[in-house]
């Protein structure tokens, strides 16, 4: 036991020093802190795979966590330092927010190289059109989409999530000027200007696939953080049309609230009710039992989700043996670590937030400073990664299926 709590610890300080890296890299990778399969592996895999336990974890992977404890204990010196310096940034971008963000060149979405993703999968009976999370750090409010590096850190953070999409669609997914992390330290007023410059990305990019590649195809939406806050913008602008609502299979906006007010305002947004009905918003954000109020669902908003364990959008518990396996991914897309029945869940009734148990905010820490301990938001697919690609295919059958029946 004594070597498993440790092995867990050095995990989790795996985790944080990806992070500490990215802030000048852009770059990481996230393992879990627990037994499972950590031989590295295509995200495609079944989970039906043997798990190796933690203690059989090679010499160098021990030498890599006891590299990753001394790095952090380095970087904690530090600690108080960063911290004045993020009081300062804060206050000067606090004053600086209301201007709007720099109007850099936009992107031209008909030159592939915009794109992370360009049509990557054939044979498929879906197109899917993936929008990436927040992966730079740099002291800036929006991506530079000359900056090289950080879209090393972008392709890297779609690679991630992209296992669980990848079997059953044709992937796109364009680069766009998102909103810097440090916008997040702003009032929600103040985060706009950028957030809508980078919408402006988004639509410009979904419109030229429209146009030019999608010829009435089926289609996915699928985000994580920002990257579903862009879903929903998306489905404002374009999905009120009933012809292309036709077409929408699902969308998978992680992350990202979906609330009563969007509903109401937009009725092209509906809610998930079960695990394979279509033209649906697929929804959750994660966060420990006594969490009340995070930056992603405050304490005044309830979110509007569904349990990716039980499909259901009530309380009813869902136990960890329905979990088929937390994949915890690098960059490469690879799984570094697989871990079947890791986690249960509920939806709590009042926050409509998805409370997840069997794991303890010790062993899966916020990391990111504007959130609190016990919030679970940057392992929101991970914990869920093989059940979530179970329901992609299941999704696009029942779609399929019905598109048949109509056209029979």
């Amino acid at each position: 036991m004594k070597g498993m709590k440790k092995w867990k610890n050095l995990a989790a300080l795996s985790v944080m020093i990806c992070l500490i890296l990215s802030l000048t890299a852009c770059g990481g990778s996230q393992k879990a802190p627990e037994s499972g399969t950590s031989v590295e592996k295509d995200s495609k895999t079944s989970s039906g795979q043997e798990s190796v336990p933690a203690e059989a974890a090679t010499k160098d992977e021990a030498a890599d966590a006891a590299a990753a404890e001394t790095a952090a204990a380095d970087a904690s010196a530090s600690e108080t330092a960063a911290a004045d310096a993020s009081a300062a940034e804060t206050a000067a971008a606090s004053a600086t927010a209301a201007e709007t963000a720099e109007p850099a060149a936009a992107p031209d979405y008909a030159m592939e190289e915009n794109w992370a993703y360009f049509g990557l999968g054939e044979d498929k009976d879906a197109d899917l059109f993936l929008i990436c999370p927040t992966v730079d750090t740099r002291d800036e409010y929006n991506m530079s989409m000359d900056d090289e590096e950080v879209k090393q850190s972008f392709s890297g953070a779609l690679n991630m999530e992209r296992g669980i999409y990848e079997d059953n669609t044709r992937m796109f997914a364009p680069y766009y000027r998102q909103a810097a992390m440090k916008i997040y330290n702003l009032s929600p007023e103040e985060r706009k200007p950028y957030l809508e410059l980078a919408y402006q990305d988004v639509s410009a990019a979904f419109s030229w696939y429209l146009e030019n590649k999608n010829e009435g195809r089926p289609i996915v939406l699928a985000g994580f953080s920002q990257g579903a806050d862009m879903c929903y913008r998306i489905l404002k602008e374009y999905f009120g049309d009933s012809a292309l609502q036709q077409q929408l299979v699902a969308v998978y906006a992680i992350g990202w609230p979906m609330t009563e007010q969007m509903i109401a305002e937009y009725p092209q947004i509906v809610p998930a009710a079960s695990e394979n009905d279509t033209g649906v918003v697929v929804s959750f954000e994660c966060e420990s039992e006594d969490v009340t109020g995070t930056l992603i669902i405050p304490e005044d908003t309830k979110a509007l989700s569904i349990n990716p364990l039980n499909w259901v959008t009530d309380s009813t518990p869902a136990d960890k043996s329905l979990n088929t396996g937390a994949c915890f991914t690098s960059y490469s897309g690879k799984i570094k670590q697989e871990v079947p029945e890791l986690c249960g869940c509920y939806i709590d009734p009042e926050r409509g937030a998805l409370k997840v148990t069997d794991i303890t905010p010790e062993e899966y820490p916020p990391i990111l400073s504007f959130l609190p301990e016990g919030s679970y938001h940057l392992y929101d697919y991970q914990f869920y990664f093989r059940n979530l690609q179970q329901n992609v295919e299941q999704r696009i059958k029942a779609y399929m299926e019905s598109l048949a029946e109509n056209a029979a």
